[in-house]
């Protein structure tokens, strides 16, 4: 966690700077983004290798398939015609 200094300036966590190539000097973006601040690159980071990529999706499919699976639609206790009905009009 990093705390705001007097000079409103903030560190960036040594794992973060390096996992997105940060170093003294970069320049950084501040984005608001409704209730959250997003802080950015200026420069892109280098695309990134087949190998890399294969291996992010692998990931993304590995933790979709952990999900605990939806209920079935009889399961969920309305149906989507009763939701035109609480509607008034």
């Amino acid at each position: 966690m990093s705390k705001i200094t007097s000079k409103l300036q903030v560190t960036v966590p040594k794992l973060l700077a390096e996992q997105y190539g940060l170093a003294p000097g970069s320049e950084v973006v501040f984005e608001p983004m409704g209730p959250v601040i997003v802080l950015r690159p200026v420069t892109p980071r280098a695309p990134l290798t087949l190998e890399e990529r294969l291996s992010l999706f692998d990931a993304a499919s590995e933790r979709v398939r952990a999900r605990p699976s939806a209920p079935a639609r009889s399961d969920r206790g309305w149906t989507r015609e009763e939701l035109y009905d609480r509607v008034p009009r």
